[in-house]
């Protein structure tokens, strides 16, 4: 597999959105530039905060959810980026709070980030990192769910997540998805 070189952290931007669930893409990706010492800085070109370390570069994209292919679609072209080079942290309801899971392809789960990524990249083949954050138990409250704080005994296994990806960095940044995925799924 080749090493991703666009790592892409959904959420919304603002500080209103800033602690919510549906913000754990920058949450990772703020963490990971951290660890590079990468800086992230706005790029009006790319719809984003963006941020390089070498090869590879860190999205936050600024245009909302429902938009993201957008900065992830610029971002891509500008630097020849394929879409199984690109790695794409989102939330996920269908993971018990600090579950994970990494695969490439396959469905949207009706994340409209992931929906509107795929649209403009005209396929699903990018490699996903699902963070889980639970699910509210009733399909007409996940807008108001996704888009609140976790409380604090969800929050804990987020956070230990997030740990955990990040001490996967080096088998995922160098494309070995299987290790990572041995040394990642199944711990909540």
């Amino acid at each position: 597999m080749p090493a991703p070189r666009l790592i892409v952290g959904l959420g919304n931007p603002g500080a209103e959105y800033e602690d919510t669930r549906h913000n754990l893409g920058f949450w990772f990706v703020d963490r990971l530039a951290a660890e590079l010492k990468a800086t992230l800085s706005p790029q009006g070109k790319f719809r984003g905060f963006v941020g390089r370390q070498g090869e590879l570069w860190l999205l936050e994209p600024t245009t909302f959810m429902n938009r993201s292919g957008l900065a992830v679609l610029s971002l891509a072209n500008f630097y020849k980026i394929l879409p199984d080079e690109i790695l794409v942290v989102h939330d996920d309801l269908d993971l018990p709070p600090g579950g994970i899971r990494i695969k490439q392809g396959g469905g949207n789960g009706g994340h409209n980030g992931l929906k509107d990524i795929q649209a403009h990249l005209g396929t699903p083949d990018f490699w996903r990192l699902r963070l889980g954050i639970g699910h509210p138990g009733d399909r007409n409250e996940v807008i108001n769910y996704v888009l609140k704080a976790p409380r604090r005994e969800e929050r804990e296994p987020i956070d230990r997540a997030i740990e955990r990806c990040l001490l996967a960095w080096p088998k995922l940044g160098a494309g070995d998805y299987a290790a990572a995925q041995q040394t990642l799924h199944g711990k909540v």
